[in-house]
């Protein structure tokens, strides 16, 4: 028998993590969850690490570490953001599960890739973000996709000669507002945005899915994943969230990658690849499915897909200013501060405030990133002063 693979999952106190986690458990003779890492649920994280008996631990957030009591005998404890660097770069880890939220990710994946671990990647910003210093330091099969959307892009490609790659789809289920009007979207509760019709998700992505910004971020990211032009990438929407993307070839065949929509699928694939292991869910069954719907996003009503389209095509740091104008804008919506559509104003000032510039460091990258939160802040405090 193979060695059990062995894991470090930051973000294990998230969606991602804790359903990873739950793929670790039901393989324990072939992965070893040696760390996990988070940002600030230390109770959460100090029960993970008691169940799972792992070797490291990680808190990002200095500030939360007083949570951080009763941890295993022998248990190494570190705390701060360079915590989770040390993590991604440990000697007994294989596979870093990039499970973080939003550009806090960034760090970890550059971290991770230069050491020589595979990057399971469910940090999309990562990528967003700073693609262009990212993919150089991907070998292949470095870098398993963990977003359902490219897992399936990726497990399409397998085995396929790129230069036939004519087109992606890549398919959105369309949120919990797909029927709903312009103008409606205006009164959304924060409830009503976080009830996605048919992903399990943390609060911050399941927002992105009902702006459909996350379809945005998933295009940039999609572009730097498979070397493709933006021309070359449809986004679909696809309410039954059956088929997870496709594929299409020069000679005109497609490829759909089909599957139940379980995030654990797409985790384990990552855990697995070139493998793959027994199912963690039920499968699909087809008979009871019906039918298939797609049809084009509509971009008027949704323009947060417009922009990141938009911050993509255009490259450079805009892509770095527009995810944090985003993250800052979300934030404030699920505090009750800024309404629904004021998400896309906040990341459209920024957007056309911003200076863009060819990337060329990680340090740049975070610079664009605090001066993009700053003004996105201002931003938000002036939107919701005028609606107050």
């Amino acid at each position: 028998m193979s060695p059990r693979l062995r894991v470090a999952i930051l973000g294990s106190t998230g969606s991602i993590g804790r359903q990873a986690l739950d793929v670790a458990s039901r393989f324990p003779d072939r992965i070893d969850v040696v760390a996990l890492g988070a940002h600030r649920s230390a109770v959460l994280l100090t029960e993970q690490a008691c169940r799972c008996g792992v070797r490291h631990v990680a808190l990002g957030d200095p500030d939360a570490a007083a949570g951080l009591s009763g941890l295993p005998a022998g248990t190494a404890r570190g705390v701060g953001a360079d915590s989770l660097l040390e993590l991604a770069a440990l000697p007994d880890v294989d596979v870093v599960l990039n499970a973080l939220v939003g550009a806090a990710g960034l760090r970890v994946s550059e971290t991770a890739l230069r050491a020589g671990k595979r990057l399971a990647l469910a940090n999309k910003e990562s990528l967003v973000i700073g693609g262009d210093l990212l993919m150089p330091l991907a070998s292949p099969g470095s870098l398993v996709p963990v977003d359902s959307e490219h897992s399936a892009i990726f497990q399409c490609l397998l085995g396929e000669p790129r230069a036939a790659l004519e087109r992606i789809w890549l398919t959105a289920s369309g949120g919990p507002f797909r029927t709903r009007s312009r103008s409606e979207l205006a009164s959304v509760r924060v409830e009503e945005a976080l009830a996605h019709p048919r992903w399990t998700m943390g609060p911050k992505i399941t927002i992105d899915s009902a702006t459909l910004m996350n379809k945005g971020l998933e295009t940039i990211e999609a572009h730097h994943l498979f070397a493709v032009a933006y021309d070359a990438i449809r986004i679909v929407v696809h309410p039954q969230s059956t088929v997870h993307s496709m594929v299409e070839f020069s000679d005109g065949s497609v490829k759909a990658h089909l599957g139940p929509a379980d995030m654990r699928l797409p985790i384990q694939y990552a855990f697995s690849h070139p493998d793959r292991w027994g199912a963690p869910a039920p499968p699909v069954d087809f008979t009871a499915v019906g039918h298939l719907d797609f049809e084009p996003p509509d971009l008027e009503k949704f323009p947060c897909l417009s922009l990141a389209l938009d911050a993509g095509r255009a490259g450079g740091t805009l892509p770095c200013a527009m995810n944090a104008a985003n993250e800052v804008a979300v934030e404030a919506f699920l505090a009750g501060r800024v309404r629904f559509t004021d998400i896309d104003s906040v990341v459209e000032t920024v957007m056309a405030t911003h200076a863009t510039v060819p990337v060329s460091s990680f340090e740049q990258l975070e610079r664009v990133d605090a001066e993009a939160r700053g003004l996105a802040e201002q931003t938000a405090r002036e939107i919701a002063g005028r609606t107050a």
